[in-house]
C-alpha cells in the first residue's frame, strides 16, 4: 500500500507530464479525430458540416481526375527521389569517413543544406537557378551546351524537384556516417586477408552491417517524400501540365483555395493510409534483409 509521500510523488509526476498530455490532446488527438469526422461531411468552414457518408471518397476515385494525377505523380516522385537521396548520402558519408585534414569542415559544409529543410527561400532560389534564363543554363551556355527547359518541360520538371530533395541529404548522411564508424575494422581486415577488394568488402561487409540505418533512412525519407509540398508549390505550382502536381499540393488546393475542408480531410486520410500501407510493406520485406548482431529484427 502506498504511503502519503509516495502518492504525492506519483501525483507530482502526473503534474510534470500534464503539459505534454494537454498538448497531445489539443494539437494531435483532437485534430486527428476531427479530420476523420469531417472526411465524411460536406464542410466549407463558413457553414455547418453536413454528413454525406462516403461521398467524398467515392468522388475522389471516380470523378476527380486531378486526384489520380496527383496520386501517380507522388508515387513517381517518391520512387525517384528516395533512391537518389539515399545513394548520394551513402556515397558522401563514405567519402567523409576518411581520415583527412579538415574533415570536420567538409562534414559541416555537406550538412548545411539540410538545416534549411523545406524552406520557401531555398525553393525560390532553386527556381531562379533552373529557370530558362537561370544560372544553370548560363553555365551550360558557357561550355557551349544548349539550354535545358528544367521547369517548363513536363519531362524534366519533376526531375528538377527531385534534385532539390536530393540536395538536402545531410540528415541521412550523418546517420550513415555514424553507422560506418560502428563497423568493426577487424571485419575489413579479415576480408582483405581473404582476398576481397574494396568492392566486395563493401557489399559483403560494410553494407550488411549498416542495414538497420539504411532501412531507417529509406523509411524516413519515404514518409517525408509522400508529404513533400514546398518545392512543388513554390517552384512550379504543380505545372507544367500537372507534371509536378503532388498529393500534398492537391490537398492544399482543396482546403485553402476551394475551402472544401471535408474533401481535403478525406484526402488527408487517403494520404495517411497510403503512407501506412507502404510502411507496412516496407517493414515486412526489410526485416528479411536487415542484419542485427543480436539476431533481432524490426
Amino acid at each position: 500500500m502506498k504511503t502519503g509521500k509516495q502518492s504525492r510523488r506519483d501525483n507530482m509526476g502526473y503534474v510534470y507530464i500534464l503539459p505534454w498530455i494537454l498538448g497531445f490532446i489539443v494539437f494531435q488527438a483532437y485534430p486527428l479525430a476531427a479530420s476523420l469526422f469531417y472526411s465524411f461531411t460536406d464542410y466549407n468552414i463558413t457553414d455547418k458540416p453536413v454528413f454525406v457518408g462516403f461521398d467524398n471518397y467515392v468522388t475522389m476515385f471516380t470523378k476527380d481526375k486531378l486526384f489520380l494525377i496527383s496520386f501517380w505523380t507522388t508515387i513517381k516522385f517518391v520512387f525517384m527521389s528516395v533512391p537518389m537521396k539515399i545513394v548520394t548520402a551513402l556515397i558522401v558519408a563514405m567519402l567523409l569517413n576518411q581520415k583527412i585534414r579538415g574533415i570536420n569542415f567538409y562534414r559541416t559544409v555537406f550538412y548545411i543544406p539540410s538545416i534549411f529543410g523545406g524552406s520557401v527561400a531555398i525553393a525560390i532560389l532553386w527556381r531562379f537557378l533552373f529557370m530558362d534564363d537561370g544560372l544553370v543554363n548560363h553555365l551550360l551556355a558557357a561550355i557551349h551546351l544548349p539550354a535545358v527547359k528544367w521547369l517548363t518541360s513536363p519531362m524534366l520538371a519533376l526531375f528538377t524537384l527531385n534534385l532539390l530533395s536530393v540536395w538536402q541529404f545531410g540528415s541521412s548522411m550523418v546517420l550513415f556516417l555514424a553507422a560506418l564508424k560502428q563497423v568493426p575494422e577487424d571485419l575489413h581486415e579479415a576480408a582483405r586477408i581473404d582476398g576481397a577488394g574494396r568492392f566486395h568488402s563493401f557489399f559483403r561487409v560494410t553494407l550488411p552491417m549498416i542495414t538497420p540505418v539504411l532501412f531507417f533512412n529509406i523509411l524516413m525519407q519515404m514518409v517525408n517524400a509522400f508529404q513533400d509540398f514546398t518545392g512543388a508549390f513554390v517552384i512550379t505550382n504543380g505545372g507544367p501540365l500537372n507534371s509536378t502536381y503532388l498529393f500534398a499540393l492537391k490537398l492544399y488546393s482543396e482546403a485553402f483555395r476551394y475551402f472544401k475542408m471535408g474533401y481535403a480531410s478525406a484526402l488527408s486520410w487517403i494520404l495517411f493510409l497510403l503512407i501506412l500501407m507502404f510502411t507496412a510493406v516496407f517493414f515486412r520485406f526489410s526485416s528479411m534483409a536487415t542484419y542485427y548482431e543480436d539476431g533481432g529484427k524490426f
